[in-house]
């Protein structure tokens, strides 16, 4: 039996960057099932479309693409999107808040094609578009003790339901781990690496391995600085 093909929402202020993504996808076999060109025709595309994934540029006229990114998240919806946000500038300051608020990863609007398409594809799975390593560049550029604005990006986590295992999986993911390094840390299979992601993602209510990094700063679990501890 064919799958039913992803289905995507594209919104970029810029109707050149809304029609060349359109058409990488859609040569891939991904259905652009609407475009917006602001936060406000993005919010009610994704409402009205219930798309897979949306491609939400961060820097919009009126509703921007972050606040748009949180009124697609706490619509209600019982399978909400999936938000890759879209960036000129990498390591966006944006970027770094809309991972806290539950986008699954980041693009430079110069990607290429078959990486276009294959963010898409990855982002649905479930899993997060960033490396470790390079959400744990964001975090350690804007999420520093000294700036007010950090601990308000995202509410605070309870890691008490975490058991030691499980605290230092989250651990070493946020210093840039792979699970095969993780595995080879800890002594254990893939497998079971997987397993306590999961668990980890279940007992916070996190969205993908983006977000762990996230809280992993957030609550004080790994500090600013830390990350070559790991290597």
């Amino acid at each position: 039996m064919n799958e039913q093909p992803l289905r995507v929402v594209v919104a970029d202020d810029q109707a050149l960057v809304r029609t060349g993504f359109r058409l990488i996808l859609e040569s891939e076999g991904i259905d652009v099932v609407a475009e917006a060109e602001d936060g406000e025709q993005a919010v009610a595309a994704v409402r009205r479309t219930r798309p897979d994934v949306v491609l939400l540029d961060i820097r919009m006229p009126g509703l921007d693409g972050l606040e748009a990114a949180r009124r697609i998240l706490a619509d209600g919806a019982r399978q909400p999107p999936r938000i890759i946000m879209l960036t000129t500038f990498d390591l966006d300051h944006y970027v770094y808040a809309a991972m806290a608020a539950g986008a699954s990863g980041f693009l430079l609007k110069d990607v290429t094609p078959e990486h276009l398409a294959a963010a898409v594809r990855l982002v649905r799975t479930g899993d997060a578009l960033l490396a470790p390593a390079i959400t744990r560049r964001l975090v350690e550029r804007f999420a520093r003790p000294d700036d007010p604005g950090a601990a308000a990006i995202a509410p605070h986590r309870e890691l008490g339901t975490l058991t030691p295992r499980e605290l230092e999986v989250m651990a070493l993911l946020a210093r840039g781990l792979s699970n095969a390094e993780l595995a080879a840390r800890l002594g254990l299979s893939e497998a079971t690496v997987k397993t306590h992601v999961a668990r980890i993602l279940g007992k916070l209510g996190l969205r993908d391995r983006a977000q762990v990094v996230v809280a992993a700063y957030e609550t004080g679990l790994v500090s600013v600085g830390s990350a070559d501890a790991a290597r």
